[in-house]
This record gives structure tokens, C-alpha cells and sequence, in this order.
């Protein structure tokens, strides 16, 4: 399983004041050599005027909450999470990760609960991804991992439990609230932690007879 490395990398900004000068120092180097006729001069300050352009390509930003996961030809190399403009190698791709907290309705689910009585039932997830490289690499498509995944902890929740208790101090999907709650926020959690999200809250939101 792959997991998270932090990735530091230089200010961009620095970077491109270093980029800017060395790019205005080859380019009058270039004119004078041409103006000489000095062809080594000219030829390499082209070919720095080139490589600083590459240079350039390695510029990318880091919003707040957000981090960029770095690959070399497909290699992890770590996820970058410092915010503002930053540089890395220009030969790293990049691909930006969402940090930050999201919900995700369910939809209404026709279930059996364990009575046998069909019933329809939704749920809300707050989730947020914690490993940038797990819900990168270790899933196809993590967002709508979490949908299935999420759906299918639904469905398996309501197969345990009746829609009413027909016993005192019996749970219940509809008087038991909390602790089925509790339940489904556990079971989802350990359906989505391959994925590096973290559930921070799962409730029923819907809930009637089919």
C-alpha cells in the first residue's frame, strides 16, 4: 500500500526571480554574440534560454487545503502541500487532491430491513481525504468509491436492524438513532480508510416505508 509522503519544494516565487534574471542575462547575451558573431556565445546562451523556459515549467500553485501529488514517469514522489506558488522538477506531473471537508447524500435505497419489510433509506457522509497517495493510487476513482461504498454500507445497515423495535430497549433504524449512527459512521470508515478518506459524521437522512 502506498502511503503519503510529504514532498517540500522551493519558494516559487524565488524561483522565478532566479528564472527571470538568468532568462534577461542569456537573451543580452544572445544580442551581443549575434551583433559579434560570436557563435559559441550564441549558441549557448539559446540553449540557456531554453533550459530557463523549461525551468519555468516547473512552476505550480497550492491553494489552501489542497495538495498536488508528484509523480516521475508514473513513480510517486510525494504530495506537496505548502500553499502559495511553489517549484519542483518540470518533468514531475502534477495532480491536484482536495482537501477539504465534503458531504455526500446518498440515494433512496429500496432495502429489506430485518423483518423483511422493504423500506427506503438515504444517508449523508462528511468525509474529507486524509492520504493524498491512497486515494490516488490505491483506488480507481475515489470520489465515487466513496458513493458506492457509502451505498452499499447503507444497504448492509438496514438488513441488520427493523424499521421499528417491537421490544422495549430493542434498536431500531427509527428510534435508535444515535447508536445506528455510530454504526454506520464505523462500518463506512472502514470501507473508505484503503482510500485514505476519513469519515467524520454518517447519519440516516431519509427513512420511510417503500
Amino acid at each position: 500500500m502506498i502511503r503519503e509522503q510529504e514532498r517540500r519544494t522551493a519558494s516559487g516565487l524565488l524561483m522565478l526571480g532566479v528564472f527571470l534574471i538568468i532568462m534577461a542575462v542569456s537573451i543580452a547575451g544572445l544580442v551581443r554574440a549575434a551583433r559579434a558573431g560570436d557563435v559559441f556565445v550564441a549558441v549557448l546562451s539559446a540553449v540557456v534560454i531554453v533550459a530557463t523556459i523549461l525551468g519555468l515549467a516547473g512552476l505550480f500553485t497550492v491553494a489552501p487545503n489542497q495538495g498536488q501529488v508528484l509523480q516521475l514517469f508514473g513513480a510517486y514522489r510525494g504530495t506537496a502541500r505548502e500553499e502559495g506558488l511553489r517549484w519542483a522538477n518540470p518533468f514531475f506531473t502534477k495532480k491536484r487532491i482536495s482537501l477539504r471537508v465534503r458531504n455526500f447524500e446518498s440515494a433512496h435505497l429500496k432495502v429489506n430491513d430485518t423483518d423483511g419489510n422493504p423500506i427506503e433509506i438515504a444517508a449523508i457522509v462528511v468525509w474529507r481525504v486524509m492520504d493524498t497517495a491512497e486515494a490516488v493510487f490505491e483506488v480507481d476513482d475515489y470520489e465515487h468509491y466513496v458513493k458506492v461504498q457509502t451505498e452499499s454500507a447503507v444497504r448492509n445497515l438496514a438488513t441488520h436492524y427493523p424499521y421499528d423495535a417491537h421490544l422495549e430497549g430493542h434498536l431500531s433504524l427509527r428510534g435508535s438513532t444515535d447508536e445506528v449512527a455510530k454504526r454506520l459512521k464505523s462500518e463506512i470508515q472502514d470501507r473508505l480508510a484503503k482510500a485514505g478518506v476519513e469519515v467524520s459524521e454518517a447519519r440516516i437522512s431519509h427513512l420511510a416505508y417503500a
